[in-house]
């Protein structure tokens, strides 16, 4: 009974574990669908286009930027992971062919951290006895690096999720107005509460990301989102008035 129990505790552990790998992912993702989608819509609002333009527009923008977001993360993490190859085959071809050198390095790299005299040479002699080891130690000390585990299609795909996730929000009360379902106000307005409510709900969570202050991280988000919403908006206005 123990062990099941301790067997599906780590079971859990394990899963919240590769979930919290893509937090970070999702939240940033998040960020950028419902930042650049409303500014879509206040940008709309602000020249007086219908529900349906909006809708229009607030689609393309989520499905083409949502795409190039997922395909950047994509290949970011593929190129630190081919990085972190790359770099590691030098070090095997440095540790075969230029040991001494190599033992050296991991010499200094030890006594920098105050290790001396016969416990400094029997750690470098561990170390150094197995090849993987040495190379693994070197990519760390010396080049500080670490290897990427994360699946580049994964993260491509939790940004593309998230991007859309989050970047449909300020256009719901566009899409219930065109299908039929007024909400009886504004819809400039609604949007615009959803989305704030939506900013500071990423706000907060992005802040166990970064381990900062909850309330400067939903201010900052809050600002930075406002910001393109009402830069967003009087470019409409002025471009409205221009070419009405």
């Amino acid at each position: 009974m123990v062990n099941n129990s301790e067997d599906s505790l780590h079971g859990r552990q394990s899963f919240f574990n590769r979930f919290q790998d893509f937090i970070g992912e999702f939240i940033y993702g998040g960020i950028d669908g419902s930042v650049t989608t409303f500014a879509v819509v206040a940008g709309s609002a602000g020249a007086n286009l219908e529900s349906s333009v909006v809708i229009i527009l607030g689609f393309a923008n989520l499905i083409a930027d949502g795409f190039a977001m997922s395909v950047g993360a994509y290949l970011s993490t593929k190129s630190e992971q081919q990085q972190y190859e790359k770099h590691k085959a030098t070090e095997y071809w440095e540790v075969e062919n230029m040991p001494e050198k190599e033992v050296e390095e991991i010499r200094e790299i030890y006594a920098a951290k105050g290790f001396e005299g016969d416990l400094l040479e029997q750690v470098v002699a561990k170390i150094t006895e197995d090849k993987d080891r040495w190379v693994d130690v070197m990519m760390k000390e010396e080049l500080e690096m670490q290897k990427e585990s994360k699946s580049p299609f994964q993260m491509g795909l939790v940004t593309f999720i998230s991007f859309i996730l989050m970047g449909f929000i300020p256009m719901i009360v566009y899409v219930m107005d065109y299908t039929g379902n007024p909400i009886g106000v504004d819809l400039f307005t609604a949007s615009s509460v959803l989305t704030f409510v939506t900013f500071a709900g990423i706000g907060f969570a992005k802040s166990y990301v970064t381990a900062t202050s909850k309330l400067r991280s939903v201010l900052e988000t809050l600002f930075l989102g406002g910001s393109a919403a009402i830069l967003a908006y009087y470019v409409g206005v002025i471009l409205e008035s221009m070419i009405a």
